[in-house]
């Protein structure tokens, strides 16, 4: 287990990061996701941490808190010292009746982040994550409550959730110009079947030195090996979470395409789709985490040994093509326009590179 920094601070987090949506399964999509309870979800977590994650992500909405409840309750009964784990939470989505009862209001977030810390019975959160993005609630409100848990010694760093980059950066901005703690991550949605976020976010990320987390690795179990275009038709085997929650949206086409590229490179390695999946985002120099969620032992310990699988560059050459993003404005521009300085930049670095 590699151990990396978040973002631009001193903090070291494990390569793979326990989710919990699994965790409670109250009602509605969460039944459907997931409904581990105290001890079997008690039993993921020991053996995450016994496998070397230092990183456990969690959310107040996640089965309306219960999963917060369950974490920590786990951490207590497994007597987990405080400074060996990093816990992560978010704030944003409706945690009550009333209309301030969401958002990221300086209420909200003052009242979100003391109902997530007795849930948890922490005294603080390593990282505070902010869940979507508000349009009712301008961000410089938002990044001040933020600063406040810092400052106030409830909060140690504080992150971002499914924001466009324009927002995020518009958001390190105002904290840089009022001296306020800023983003440290974007946890977002990245896999072989999803590279969206390669457009825009992550060249904002390598710019401002903001690191990624990442949800759903497998697309919602789709790269799991459950589906195929040769399974077209049939029924989802038992237990496929995308029976009752077909998320997040997945161009099928392609995803079987990248399946089927998968497949021999699995065989090749002797391991399943899944971890050639999750060892491909292990391979993306910007990400910092990957978050996986799991039901059994089982499969929590298919995913930990992804971080063992290492992809050649032929392999993840083939990966990169079948799974690859097609052109888009601007940035088949910005590759023709600036194609003669990207050369002059690496002979600057390569002087041998002029020999003969």
């Amino acid at each position: 287990m590699r151990y990396n920094p978040l973002g631009r601070t001193g903090l070291f987090v494990s390569e793979l990061c326990l989710g919990t949506m699994t965790f409670g399964g109250s009602d509605g999509i969460w039944r459907q996701i997931g409904a581990l309870q105290q001890a079997d979800a008690e039993k993921l977590i020991g053996q995450a941490i016994d496998a070397g994650m230092n990183f456990i992500d969690t959310a107040d909405v996640y089965s309306d808190g219960l999963a917060e409840q369950i974490t920590g309750q786990a951490l207590k009964n497994l007597k987990m010292p405080r400074d060996k784990v990093v816990v992560a939470t978010k704030v944003f989505g409706a945690t009550g009746d009333g209309p301030n009862a969401r958002g990221l209001s300086r209420s909200h977030i003052l009242n979100g982040v003391k109902a997530s810390l007795k849930r948890l019975q922490l005294d603080h959160i390593d990282l505070y994550q902010v869940h979507g993005f508000d349009p009712a609630t301008p961000i410089e409100e938002t990044m001040r409550a933020l600063d406040q848990l810092v400052r106030h010694g409830h909060v140690r760093y504080v992150g971002v959730s499914n924001w466009a980059a324009w927002q995020i950066v518009k958001a390190l901005g105002i904290a840089e110009r009022l001296g306020l703690s800023r983003f440290e991550s974007l946890q977002a949605y990245y896999s072989v079947a999803g590279r969206d976020l390669e457009r825009e976010l992550i060249p904002m990320l390598r710019s401002e030195g903001v690191g990624l987390m990442v949800w759903s690795p497998l697309a919602g179990g789709f790269l799991s090996g459950k589906y195929g275009r040769e399974k077209q038709g049939q029924p989802p085997e038992e237990g496929s979470r995308r029976i009752a929650f077909d998320f997040p949206p997945v161009n099928k086409e392609k995803a079987w395409n990248c399946i089927e590229a998968m497949r021999p490179i699995a065989d090749a390695h002797g391991v399943s789709v899944a971890r050639v999946a999750l060892a491909w985002l292990l391979h993306q120099p910007q990400v910092t985490s990957v978050i996986i969620g799991a039901k059994r032992p089982d499969q929590l310990a298919d995913n930990i040994t992804a971080t063992q699988v290492t992809l050649s560059a032929a392999e993840l050459k083939q990966i990169g093509e079948v799974s690859s993003l097609p052109p888009e404005y601007p940035g088949w521009m910005f590759e023709r326009q600036g194609e003669y300085r990207r050369k002059q930049i690496a002979e600057a670095r390569n002087p041998n590179s002029h020999a003969g």
